[in-house]
């Protein structure tokens, strides 16, 4: 029997549709409040990646990371409701993604009809094709980890008893059981995919491959030694360049006479003039010390006479007074400025900041423009900016107490201005020290995950191995596959004649290289 539900009156309709109404309007309302959040943490990490000054600073990139990390949780809350709210049998629409690369190689999966490409399911006929509708996916494949098995069969001559037999193939360690393209693996896992060893040995256990850290830690000290003769190389190209951007950051080192960590330095030496339109190779060579002393820069760019930029050490100083010339960091300046107004923003703060972004808004305009445009834009353009603003200092100065934290910001400007204003009159340099500080952000980030070099041999190991890294990133090059080739060859004898087709500029991969090449 069924049961008849009692009318509902004109009043309770009109009060359920006003509910509804209003549930569906809080809904959109927080969805709209959600989208437009999303759309400001875009703004605000394209904002601070724009920043051209204080970009490499640790405290700006963990502000772009968090902020990072908010957007991706916010955009995932948003996909899971558009998948949970899609109709059944309806694919959501998700972020669209842009065409996928050509490189990538393509497996074609043809779907037939079910009734067979012959007949038709409904009157018997013959089928002809019209065409194909055809879509791509992205899709992986989980890294798979396999055996090579390296056999080499003998032959005896019938008449002469002559044995023969395939040479045995290169090998980096004796007995050794990774590829050349493992250790490869191992190498950059860690020092540019920030994984340190232990947990590469976790990952590969969860797959039943159990291979003890240690021995991943000597199938990366073979790497790195193999690399020795390519690292000396482009420190050679990085010292015989008229202009080296120079920077450096701590790293933690096991002591364990002391039952601690020390603090050594990871020193970086950047030759790059892109931005000068040169199509010079970029270079960037890195040394490790086990402390700050100013005989690490002196004794590594002894010889060196061109320009120096590099931040206000006083380790410096022995250089500058040697030949070297200073050229001082806009960032820096800039920085210690910011740190003041990020504080308490003032007048003076506020007009500091908005001059000096002016310079960079000129830089922006003639980068990678030819020395002479950059020149004559800095000439006709920042030069009278500089000038007035140096006005502004010097008025300010006269004003503030000597002791107050504005005043001494000021003067770490005002102290380093002939280094400051050097760009000015040469296109070939910076306006700041950005290149180096970049090239120590991928430090910054590994150091968080592999917290400390096992001790000083470590350290100028991971040296060695950032050195290749950077260089092959810098240049376009993809560092493992890189690494793999150019340890192999090395371990075949590579003639020292021809060491400068191994460097990532020149680099070439083979492509009759043997797959069984095995460390």
């Amino acid at each position: 029997m069924r049961v008849l539900e009692a009318p509902v009156s004109p009043a309770d309709a009109t009060a359920r549709i006003a509910a509804l109404e209003a549930s569906l309007a809080r809904a959109n309302a927080a969805l709209a409040a959600r989208d437009l959040l999303i759309d400001t943490l875009r703004g605000q990490i394209a904002r601070l990646r724009r920043m051209q000054f204080g970009a490499s600073s640790e405290k700006l990139g963990r502000e772009i990371e968090q902020l990072e990390l908010a957007l991706e949780e916010l955009e995932t809350e948003r996909d899971v409701s558009e998948v949970e709210t899609a109709a059944p049998g309806v694919a959501p629409r998700l972020a669209p993604v842009r065409s996928l690369p050509e490189h990538l190689p393509r497996e074609e999966v043809v779907h037939e009809p079910a009734s067979g490409i012959c007949t038709c399911p409904d009157c018997g006929g013959a089928l002809r094709r019209l065409g194909v509708d055809a879509h791509e996916m992205l899709d992986i494949v989980p890294v798979r980890w396999r055996v090579v098995r390296d056999v080499r069969p003998k032959y005896s001559c019938r008449s002469c008893e002559k044995i023969v037999q395939a040479p045995a193939p290169v090998s980096a360690v004796a007995r050794g059981k990774a590829t050349f393209a493992t250790l490869a693996h191992v190498v950059v896992s860690k020092f540019d995919h920030h994984l340190p060893l232990y947990r590469q040995a976790e990952m590969m256990a969860a797959q039943g491959l159990e291979i003890d850290r240690s021995t991943l830690a000597g199938w990366a000290g073979q790497a790195a030694a193999l690399l020795d003769p390519v690292v000396s190389r482009i420190r050679d190209e990085v010292l015989k360049t008229d202009k080296i951007h120079a920077d450096d950051t701590p790293v933690s080192v096991l002591d364990p006479g002391r039952g601690k960590t020390a603090t050594g330095r990871l020193w970086v030496y950047a030759a790059d003039d892109q931005a000068s339109g040169s199509t010079t190779p970029p270079a960037t060579w890195y040394r490790f010390t086990p402390d700050r002393t100013a005989a690490h820069p002196q004794a590594h760019l002894a010889g060196f006479r061109g320009f120096l930029q590099a931040d206000a050490y006083a380790g410096y100083d022995a250089l500058y007074r040697g030949g070297v010339t200073e050229v001082a960091c806009w960032a820096h300046f800039r920085r210690k400025v910011f740190d003041l107004h990020e504080r308490l923003s003032t007048p003076l703060t506020t007009d500091i900041l908005e001059r000096i972004g002016a310079l960079y808004a000129v830089e922006a305009e003639v980068r990678g423009q030819p020395p002479d445009v950059r020149r004559r834009a800095r000439q006709e353009r920042s030069q009278s900016l500089v000038d007035a603003l140096r006005e502004v200092l010097d008025a300010a100065l006269r004003r503030l107490s000597p002791k107050s934290d504005m005043a001494k910001a000021i003067a770490y400007g005002t102290k380093r201005w002939p280094a400051l204003c050097r760009f000015l009159g040469d296109g070939r340099l910076e306006i700041d020290n950005n290149i180096a500080e970049r090239a120590l952000r991928g430090v910054a980030v590994g150091r968080r995950n592999w917290l400390f070099a096992g001790s000083r041999a470590g350290g100028e190991r991971a040296a060695a191995i950032y050195t290749v890294i950077q260089t092959c990133k810098a240049n376009g090059v993809d560092p493992q596959a890189y690494i793999a080739d150019v340890i192999a060859r090395v371990a075949g004898d590579w003639p020292a004649t021809r060491w400068d087709e191994l460097m990532p500029w020149n680099w070439v991969p083979q492509t009759d290289q043997p797959t069984a090449q095995a460390a």
